[in-house]
């Protein structure tokens, strides 16, 4: 398999696992057949039309390439029909979330990488496109994106970016390669959630009680 299907898988393996964790989070909160395939595509392909968009990918592959709307209407159809099986899993939104998360933030920056741009916008785009589907959803059903809260999140998705593009500066593009940066991404998000890592809060001292800065 050659580096651009690796690659291509990567995107439509993240495209399903954020559709999964989009259509899941949409029938929590009992919308109906539309809404919850139009969350799932929004956080399957959102972020990735941004990237497409800020990188010069006219028009963007999410829009232009039916396999991503198809990916993203079959994840929906799982989510419903086997929805009790999955709600069975942990927080299963959290886990396909932190999937499609390393997926998209890896895929990201070698697409940003593929088309010229520096090192630098290749970690920044890959985070992009691994959290701005998220967000858009959160805001969508009325809840604090993640990006905005203390969690290891948006800072798993540029370590994996990081990696990936620290791996393509060095050479290293062998088929192993972006597998291990998304698992770098994922098992960081996810060993945040477990031991219920922090991002630092910046805090103020008013006399002898020490408060959250708003």
């Amino acid at each position: 398999m050659n580096s651009h299907a690796i690659y291509t898988l990567l995107d439509l393996v993240g495209t399903f696992a954020f559709a999964i964790s989009g259509a899941v989070a949409a029938r929590q909160r009992r919308l109906d057949l539309f809404g919850i395939a139009s969350i799932a595509f929004m956080v399957a392909c959102g972020g990735g039309i941004v990237r497409d968009v800020c990188i010069g990918a006219i028009p963007p592959t999410g829009l232009s390439n039916w396999r991503y709307l198809a990916t993203s209407l079959l994840a929906s159809a799982i989510a419903i029909l086997a929805y009790p099986r999955v709600r069975r899993l942990r927080q299963p939104v959290l886990l396909f979330d932190a999937i499609g998360l390393g997926l998209f933030a890896v895929s990201g920056a070698q697409k940003s990488l593929a088309y010229g741009h520096s090192a630098e916008r290749a970690m920044l785009l890959g985070t992009v496109s691994a959290v701005g589907g998220g967000v858009m959803r959160d805001v969508v059903l009325s809840r604090v994106p993640a990006i905005l809260e203390r969690e290891i999140y948006a800072s798993a998705a540029l370590l994996g970016a990081a990696v990936q593009t620290g791996l393509s500066y060095a050479g290293w593009t062998n088929w192993w390669t972006p597998w291990f940066a998304t698992l770098v991404c994922v098992a960081v998000r996810l060993a945040s959630l477990y031991f219920g890592w922090r991002l630092p809060a910046f805090q103020e001292r008013k006399g002898n009680v020490v408060t959250d800065k708003l």
